[in-house]
């Protein structure tokens, strides 16, 4: 299961807080829903709904192909627009694409509206704000492997996750099995969905990485540096502007493995589209003078390992950053701060049923949403 965004840093009093939990919950969200590799590629949608009044768009949404935003649309803008290049290659095979999106994604704005109003009643809620979501997506191995998923989330929490087997709603809190009890009993759209995921899905996402291949299975290798911190007593091992996404980072101790007291940080995006990510190891002055430790950085575009040793340590100044390590991760939580308001703002949040894009008529697409409207209205 993918874990669920949360918007709870406003204040009652209507003023922003807690925004590092939010922080924390997008950077999680944004960068942790399986790591791309040159083996695997990702199709995703991401749609929110979010209660009124807060000086953002109540309705966004963002198709990611291995975590590279290619789509969006808001409830300001009120049309689907690219956000790659490659993506318009799209025009050529399929001229009203984005026309035809734009109207689908209109009517998913007045669904979701509907479903934040129906379950801020169902959980008792008069005030504050609240999200509604809903993710889905599949991915695809080299080797023909595939899976897929698709989840409703309330206010940061699962709401309904779908059984793939058993073609049925997960509910895991009594007011979800409302909706449960309200979606299942129509077995046709339920297997629908399945089918989406299994077949149509994965025809869309090999689709896209035909049209963004070039720039999506890119590879380039990470810079790698290791410095010290006196307090608290840390080794920090970072690499940045590698692609794609995954990378692994360990640490050895006089050549063992080392698992304990390792912190292994979120990836964060840098300014060009490439990553950055550190790991953490907490160790004494005492220690550091006894043993030897080393870094280790895997990652595709490398014929081999870095490795990282006692002689690479710089020291990281009491008072402040002493060198371009720093700064570089300085940049990377910036940008995940402009990625964070985009989300809040709808930039990249989590996606939809519409948002399954298909190449049926508008009647069908029609169809297709006023039936979810239909239900998710009286859930």
């Amino acid at each position: 299961m993918r874990d669920w965004i949360r918007l709870d840093w406003i204040r009652s009093d209507g003023g922003m807080a807690r925004c590092s939990a939010v922080m924390k919950a997008l950077i999680f969200l944004t960068f942790s829903l399986h790591l791309s590799s040159a083996v695997t590629h990702s199709l995703q949608y991401i749609y929110t709904g979010v209660t009124p009044g807060i000086n953002f768009p109540e309705f966004t949404e963002v198709g990611q192909v291995d975590g590279q935003q290619f789509d969006y649309y808001d409830s300001k803008i009120r049309k689907m627009i690219p956000k790659m290049e490659w993506i318009q290659k799209i025009n050529a095979d399929d001229p009203d694409y984005w026309n035809r999106e734009t109207q689908n994604l209109q009517g998913w704005q007045e669904t979701f509206k509907v479903g934040v109003d129906t379950l801020m009643q169902r959980f008792n809620q008069t005030a504050g704000v609240h999200t509604v979501q809903y993710m889905y997506g599949c991915e695809r191995d080299d080797d023909g492997t595939t899976r897929g998923y698709r989840q409703w989330g309330y206010d940061g929490e699962d709401f309904l996750v779908y059984d793939l087997k058993t073609l049925t709603w997960i509910a895991p809190t009594p007011q979800a099995l409302i909706t449960k009890q309200k979606w299942e009993p129509d077995a046709g759209y339920m297997s629908y969905l399945k089918n989406y995921l299994e077949k149509e899905c994965i025809e869309w996402l090999q689709k896209h990485v035909g049209y963004g291949r070039e720039t999506l299975e890119r590879k380039v290798p990470p810079t790698a540096s290791v410095f010290q911190k006196h307090s608290p007593p840390e080794l920090v091992c970072h690499a940045t502007g590698f692609f794609p996404k995954t990378v692994m980072i360990t640490w050895q101790k006089n050549g063992e493995d080392v698992h304990e007291d390792v912190e292994l940080r979120e990836t964060l995006p840098n300014q060009d589209g490439s990553f950055q990510k550190r790991s953490v190891l907490t160790v004494s002055a005492e220690d550091l003078q006894k043993h030897t430790y080393t870094c280790v950085i895997q990652h595709s575009s490398l014929e081999k390992e870095i490795v990282l040793r006692e002689e690479d340590i710089r020291i990281l100044n009491p008072g402040g950053g002493s060198d371009v390590v720093l700064i570089g991760i300085i940049v990377g939580v910036a940008a995940a701060l402009l990625v964070l308001v985009a989300v809040v703002a709808g930039i990249v949040v989590w996606k939809n049923n519409s948002g399954e894009r298909r190449k049926d008529t508008a009647n069908t697409h029609t169809h297709n949403h006023t039936y979810t409207h239909t239900l998710y209205s009286s859930v």
